[in-house]
């Protein structure tokens, strides 16, 4: 089994570390916030002072840290005692740009760095579930592809482009964050309907989601917005309705949402359908 190191033991750290000594591999952790670190202890992961004494033997070092910045100073904290062919695999959620200059610097430096964000929460790290992106390499992903695997229910090499990875990756996040959102505004509008939240929730089940991603997203993407199947201007004119059934409660998307499509009907897209809200996302014609 290989001797590893996580660097950042938070929720998804700790998860991952767990895991990995679950696996039976010999794992060191360290934790900005030593507490963190120690108390895996009882799982079989030894704590370290620092991230140096982090990573010194380990053949691969698991960053899972906040930001661009803390992974810059990790990295550099810790590049002294780091081993020869030792492979920093970073599931940090970070800036594109930024990952992609990090990734240059570290190549040239002769650094051996593989960009692996996760979709996953904590019980799914323990689980090995849920899905992980790889940027980087080719030939040092298939070195650390058994390992990777045995992370995740799903591995997704992304390929050698460095910030396709953390791309996708905030891609698939707003997903998530703008879902929760809507579903906000949904649970406001029944709130203020005196209709139970569950009941609301409920009904989402009844609408085709993955259909939707698959038909009006794929139309979205080539740019087919004149063949409507829900015209812009009465989509705005339901929007209205919305926004007049929340009352003076908060809404999160729904105003911003309002906004954009009273911009476009402005601009005479109001015939079109209402997926034309992606018109500069896709390039105007």
């Amino acid at each position: 089994m290989a001797h590893i190191a996580f660097l950042g033991t938070g929720l998804l750290g700790a998860a991952f570390a767990e895991a990995a000594a679950r696996r039976g591999d010999t794992v060191t952790a360290w934790n900005r916030s030593p507490d963190k670190a120690q108390a895996l202890a009882a799982l079989g992961v030894k704590a370290a002072a620092t991230p140096p004494d982090a990573v010194r033997g380990a053949s691969r070092v698991h960053l899972v840290l906040k930001d661009d910045a803390v992974v810059n100073a990790v990295i550099a904290e810790l590049r002294p005692a780091l081993a020869e062919g030792a492979v920093i695999i970073d599931h940090t959620t970070t800036q594109p740009a930024l990952t992609a200059e990090r990734a240059q610097h570290l190549a040239e430096q002769g650094v051996a760095y593989l960009h692996c964000p996760v979709f996953m929460g904590p019980p799914a790290a323990r689980n090995a579930q849920g899905s992980m992106l790889v940027s980087g390499p080719l030939k040092l992903f298939e070195s650390v592809r058994d390992a990777l695997t045995a992370m995740t229910g799903r591995l997704e090499y992304q390929g050698e482009r460095a910030d396709l990875a953390a791309v996708k990756k905030l891609m698939g996040n707003a997903l998530i964050i703008g879902l929760s959102s809507v579903m906000a505004d949904i649970l406001t509008l029944a709130r203020n309907a005196d209709v139970d939240g569950q009941e609301a929730i409920k009904l989402l089940g009844l609408l085709d989601l993955n259909g939707m991603v698959a038909v009006r997203g794929a139309n979205m993407a080539k740019g087919l917005f004149d063949t409507p199947s829900f015209e812009l201007a009465m989509a705005r004119k339901d929007v209205r309705l919305m926004l007049e059934s929340a009352g003076d409660l908060p809404l999160a998307v729904l105003p911003g949402v309002a906004a954009r499509m009273d911009q476009l009907i402005a601009e005479g897209h109001g015939a079109r359908d209402a997926s034309v809200v992606a018109l500069d996302a896709v390039g105007r014609p």
